[in-house]
């Protein structure tokens, strides 16, 4: 993977680059969003990616733990109803997908193998910012943040 990991607190904090583990760059109970690209699909065959791919997700650390439960696995959770909110509005591919028990709580993620070479760029800029404003739009990025502070 190579991006950018966004921490949700009140001293954010953001790194530029990859990781060897596709994990976030802090340690304990935090949250956060990836925003990048996919390179290959070790450590993500639950997406069924067909590398490279634009990625951008939502993510609670750690997976099983106090805090992912409730804003991940608890049937009325932010994370699950935003995912749900998000899905019924967004009606062409590539959807939102929730991984109730992966680092990658709600993701959306495309292939750029079908695009032009000439034409990546300024498609993968769409990508991200369609992506992004939906995030926003949903007030996942404000209530996430709200939640960890």
């Amino acid at each position: 993977m190579q991006g950018y990991w966004f921490l949700a607190s009140p001293k954010a904090l953001v790194r530029k680059g990859s990781t060897h583990a596709g994990k976030p760059p802090v340690s304990g109970q935090s949250a956060g969003f990836f925003v990048g690209y996919l390179m290959d699909g070790d450590g993500y065959s639950f997406f069924s990616p067909e590398p490279p791919e634009c990625l951008v997700f939502a993510w609670i650390t750690p997976v099983g733990g106090a805090l992912h439960r409730r804003l991940v696995g608890e049937p009325a959770s932010l994370v699950r109803k935003t995912f749900e909110y998000i899905r019924w509005l967004t009606h062409r591919p590539p959807r939102f997908v929730f991984h109730e028990k992966e680092l990658p709580a709600m993701a959306r993620h495309g292939s750029m193998r079908v695009w032009p070479a000439e034409k990546r760029r300024h498609l993968s800029q769409n990508f991200f910012i369609e992506t992004l404003a939906w995030l926003v739009r949903s007030g996942l990025v404000r209530k996430l943040r709200e939640e960890i502070e």
